[in-house]
């Protein structure tokens, strides 16, 4: 056994069909950002009044995944610091991204991310969060700069705590007599700012840059360009690109979803030991991606992962308009009954139902009901060919 993993191992290292594989990482920021000229034009534009230490207009980016908006916003954001280092300006860029847990899903820890990044060090929880706004504005308002704070992802936090922290964010300029405020934030969610609160709304998105998804055409520009790059010579056989980048292009426009096709094909190449990428490999890891990604989450959830699934199915499958989270839980308690499961707070279904948003099994947005105050309206997001395959898997292991 030990003698087949070397030689696995062996196989790896001295028979690589890769040059750099980093290229078609999802992290990988390239020199050149092909058919994105414009928007980092309008992008560089609107924060170009930063070198004279002058407020740029709060900016609203949106657009679906994977069409270059955090990489256009990071790329001028360098350029900008470059410019600034050069020219001797206080300025200062804070990041973060809305989608991480722990770092962004309350109020709270986003303005402790902020602070960190400023090296201040913060309790993970314990303070109230208007303390935390305080420290901040009493930190960066210590001397004359100008504070750009990008929040990526920003429809996550939203459907996660409701837009009010957002206004509160539009409002911390108000508290500075010295620095200043900027903010960008960055959407997958086409219609995010429809949903917004009016004040929200006028506040936060002064100036919009909205990225249309790549077309195939496009999509084809950049997998070459990193292919060339990412790949020994004479690896990826003739219309490899062009089938994958019509796959991406017929099925979401997303360059880094097929950026992850054309890396998994030539990690199934190499598996197998083959020195070609053909089509084959590109259908192989097409089915992968969509399956490997869904239907392995699902087989090893925990059992209240897979109740509440279950009850969205259900739901779903009655066609109603609209799901909320009351409804999933009367029937997610109808199944612990038949499963004999202790039943868990709706609270906590409230928390698997975010984690299900997150890995992209459903999707969700809240909505307010006045007095009754707020509640998520949900969508499952599974593709409809996956489907059975997924009930298949919940009725295996949980028996109904």
């Amino acid at each position: 056994m030990t003698n087949k993993v070397n030689d696995i191992f062996d196989s790896f290292t001295s028979k690589t069909i890769f040059k750099d594989k980093q290229l078609l990482q999802s992290n990988y920021t390239p020199e050149v950002i092909p058919h994105r000229e414009k928007e980092i034009e309008q992008i560089a534009g609107i924060l170009a009044p930063s070198l004279r230490l002058e407020r740029p207009s709060n900016l609203f980016i949106y657009g679906k995944t994977g069409t270059g908006k955090t990489l256009c916003v990071k790329y001028v954001e360098n350029e900008l610091i470059k410019r600034a280092l050069k020219q001797n300006i206080e300025l200062s860029i804070l990041y973060v991204n809305c989608k991480l847990n722990k770092v962004a899903d309350t109020e709270y820890r986003i303005v402790a991310e902020l602070l960190r990044k400023l090296n201040e060090k913060v309790a993970a929880t314990g303070l109230p969060t208007q303390d935390l706004y305080r420290r901040f504005t009493e930190i960066i308002d210590k001397k004359k700069q100008l504070v750009i704070i990008i929040l990526d992802e920003i429809d996550q936090a939203v459907k996660k705590m409701g837009d009010d922290f957002l206004y509160h964010f539009t409002r911390i300029g108000s508290d500075l007599s010295k620095a200043q405020v900027s903010i960008i934030g960055i959407s997958n969610d086409l219609l995010f700012l429809d949903n917004l609160d009016p004040r929200v709304k006028s506040s936060l998105s002064e100036e919009e840059i909205s990225f249309h998804p790549y077309n195939a055409a496009q999509l084809q520009d950049i997998l070459k360009e990193r292919s060339k790059k990412a790949f020994k010579e004479n690896i990826v056989q003739t219309g490899v690109i062009e089938k994958c980048a019509a796959y991406a292009a017929r099925n979401h426009g997303d360059a880094r979803k097929a950026l992850e096709l054309l890396r998994i094909a030539g990690e199934l190449v190499e598996r197998d030991s083959k020195k070609e990428l053909d089509f084959e490999y590109i259908d192989k890891a097409n089915n992968k991606i969509e399956k490997d990604k869904i239907l392995d989450v699902i087989s090893n959830a925990p059992k209240h992962f897979q109740l509440v699934l279950s009850s969205i199915i259900s739901l779903t499958k009655k066609n109603k308009e609209a799901i909320f989270t009351t409804d999933v839980y009367d029937i997610y308690l109808n199944l612990c009954s038949k499963t004999r499961l202790e039943k868990l707070t709706q609270r906590r279904i409230g928390d698997i139902i975010s984690e299900f948003d997150l890995q992209g099994i459903i999707s969700f947005k809240v909505i307010s009901r006045g007095r009754h105050g707020r509640t998520r309206e949900i969508k499952l997001s599974l593709p409809t060919h996956l489907i059975g395959k997924v009930e298949g898997i919940l009725f295996e292991s949980l028996g109904i």
